[in-house]
C-alpha cells in the first residue's frame, strides 16, 4: 500500500547529509576510529545537584500526574528571576513566560500561531533549519535574509526589500549564532525592534547560547532591548549551559499576547513537561554560575586548540566569543560537501557542509567543540597529516 502524504511534508526540503551518513556507516563498518564534530550536543554531565533534585521530585506522588501545559508557576516565576537578575528585564511569570518542551518545540511551533499559508517569514541564512521547517509546516514562505561575513554575520535589514517586509509577519533571529558562532550587540538589537515596530512584525529571537560565551563576553539578552517585549519573544532553555539537551525543557518569554497564543497552542498539542525536570530545571537555574563557567572554560580550550590548529593550516579564522562552534571557508575548489566528504574519506572526521543551514551555508564548514578534548587534538592532527596536499 502507498500512502499520499500531506502537501505540509512534501514541502519539507530533503536530509542533506544522507550521502555523508552512509559514508560514516560505511567507515563504522569497516572498523575505521570516526571522530565527529558534526553535532553539537554537549558531552559534559548534567551538575549533581540537578540530577539529585530529579531524584528527589521523580519520587513525589505529586509530580505523577498531568502537569499544567504552561507549565508550574514555580518554574515560570524562577524564569522570570533568572531574567531579572541575568539582564535586568523584569517578566510577569503568570502572563509573560511559558514553559516548553524543548526550546525546539516552541520554535517550531510559534509558525503556527501567526502564520497562515501564503505568509512569508523572515528567516537567518545560514541559519538552524526549524525556523524555515516550522513555517514551512505552517504552509508559509522563508524570505532568507543573508548572514555574511564581512557584516559579521548580522542581517542587512535595510537591504530586505520594501514590499517583502511589508509582507512579512515574523522574523527570527539568534544570537549568540548557530553554525556562525557569530554575536549581537545591544544596537542592532535595537535596529531589529525599531525594524519590527514599523512593519508590524514579529520577532523571534533563540536564545539558546546565551550563557555559552568567552574571553569576558556577555550576550545580551533581546528582552533588554526598549520596546523588545512590544514586538517580541525570546525562546532559551537550560540544554546548553547545563548539560541538559535531553531533558528537554526551556521556555518563551516576552510579549504576553504571543505567550498566551502559544500556550494556547501548546494546550491542544501538548500536556506539558513532567514536574520533576521542571523543579530540577529550577535547581539549575537557581543553583551557582560556577557550574557554567567550568563547562566554559572546556569549551574554550577546545575552541582554542581547535581554532589555532586550523590556523596552522593556512586558515585565518578569528576565536569565536560564543557557542561551542567553529564556522570556517571551505579550501578553494571545494564545496561544503565535497570537502567534508574528502576530510572524512582522508582523516576520519566528520565535519557539518555549511549548505545543511541554508543557501548561503555554500563554502563553509561547521565544527562542533561538544567532544572529549583529546578526541578534538586528534582530530586536528589527522587533518594535519592527511590534508597536507589541501591548498589552504
Amino acid at each position: 500500500m502507498r500512502f499520499e502524504q500531506a502537501q505540509r511534508i512534501k514541502n519539507l526540503p530533503p536530509y542533506l547529509f544522507a550521502r555523508i551518513e552512509r559514508l560514516i556507516e560505511e567507515k563504522k563498518a569497516a572498523g575505521v576510529d570516526i571522530i565527529s564534530l558534526g553535532i553539537g550536543d554537549p558531552d559534559q554531565p548534567t551538575p549533581e545537584h540537578i540530577i539529585e533534585e530529579l531524584i528527589k521530585e521523580a519520587r513525589n506522588p505529586a509530580n505523577h500526574q498531568y502537569p499544567s501545559s504552561a507549565g508550574m508557576l514555580s518554574y515560570r516565576q524562577t524564569v522570570a528571576d533568572w531574567y531579572a537578575r541575568r539582564f535586568g528585564v523584569h517578566l510577569d511569570p503568570r502572563t509573560e513566560v511559558v514553559t516548553l518542551i524543548g526550546s525546539k518545540e516552541g520554535i517550531a511551533h510559534i509558525s503556527w500561531c501567526y502564520l497562515n499559508p501564503g505568509d512569508t517569514v523572515l528567516v537567518p541564512d545560514p541559519g538552524y533549519p526549524v525556523y524555515a521547517g516550522g513555517a514551512i509546516l505552517a504552509g508559509a514562505e522563508p524570505y532568507y535574509m543573508p548572514l555574511k561575513a564581512e557584516r559579521g554575520y548580522l542581517p542587512d535589514l535595510s537591504a530586505i526589500p520594501t514590499e517583502v517586509a511589508r509582507r512579512a509577519k515574523m522574523m527570527f533571529i539568534n544570537y549568540p549564532n548557530n553554525p556562525t558562532g557569530a554575536v549581537a550587540d545591544e544596537s542592532f538589537l535595537a535596529e531589529v525592534v525599531a525594524f519590527a515596530r514599523d512593519f508590524n512584525i514579529l520577532v523571534c529571537h533563540d536564545a539558546a547560547y546565551s550563557e555559552i560565551t568567552f574571553d569576558g563576553y556577555r550576550a545580551p539578552s533581546f528582552l533588554q532591548v526598549p520596546g523588545a517585549k512590544e514586538v517580541g519573544i525570546e525562546f532559551s532553555s537550560v540544554s546548553k549551559p547545563f548539560n541538559m539537551t535531553g531533558w528537554r525543557i526551556g521556555w518563551a518569554a516576552g510579549c504576553a499576547e504571543v505567550i498566551e497564543a502559544l500556550g494556547r497552542l501548546k494546550s491542544n498539542l501538548d500536556s506539558g513537561q513532567f514536574q520533576a525536570i521542571q523543579y530540577a530545571a529550577m535547581a539549575g537555574l537557581n543553583g551557582p554560575r560556577e557550574v557554567i563557567d567550568r563547562v566554559n572554560a572546556l569549551y574554550r580550550e577546545r575552541r582554542d586548540i581547535l581554532v589555532d590548529g586550523l590556523n596552522s593550516l593556512g586558515w585565518r579564522l578569528e576565536k569565536p566569543k560564543a557557542t561551542f562552534y567553529v564556522w570556517a571557508p571551505v579550501p578553494a575548489g571545494y564545496t561544503s560537501e565535497s570537502f567534508a566528504e574528502m576530510v572524512l574519506e582522508k582523516a576520519a572526521v566528520v565535519i557539518t557542509p555549511g549548505t545543511g543551514y541554508g543557501p548561503n551555508g555554500a563554502g563553509y564548514f561547521r565544527m562542533s567543540l561538544t567532544i572529549d578534548t583529546a578526541r578534538i587534538k586528534e582530530a586536528v592532527e589527522r587533518i594535519k597529516k592527511n590534508l597536507g596536499s589541501v591548498r589552504f
